[in-house]
C-alpha cells in the first residue's frame, strides 16, 4: 500500500475534531464531531469498538 503523500488544505487544516463517550442508560456510544462545520459527527456503539492496542 503506497503511503497517502497529499497534503492538506488550508480549509483542512483548520478543521477541530473532538471525540467524547456517551452513555445514556442503554449503550455507551463513542460520538466524533468536527466542531467546525454543522452536522459533521457520527456515533458508533462502543461495543464494537476495538481497544488501541489491538490495532498495534
Amino acid at each position: 500500500m503506497a503511503p497517502n503523500t497529499a497534503t492538506p488544505s488550508e480549509s483542512v487544516a483548520q478543521r477541530e475534531v473532538m471525540a467524547s463517550l456517551d452513555d445514556d442508560g442503554r449503550t455507551e456510544r463513542l460520538i466524533i464531531a468536527d466542531t467546525t462545520a454543522d452536522d459533521a459527527w457520527l456515533s458508533v456503539p462502543v461495543s464494537g469498538s476495538v481497544a488501541l492496542q489491538d490495532w498495534q
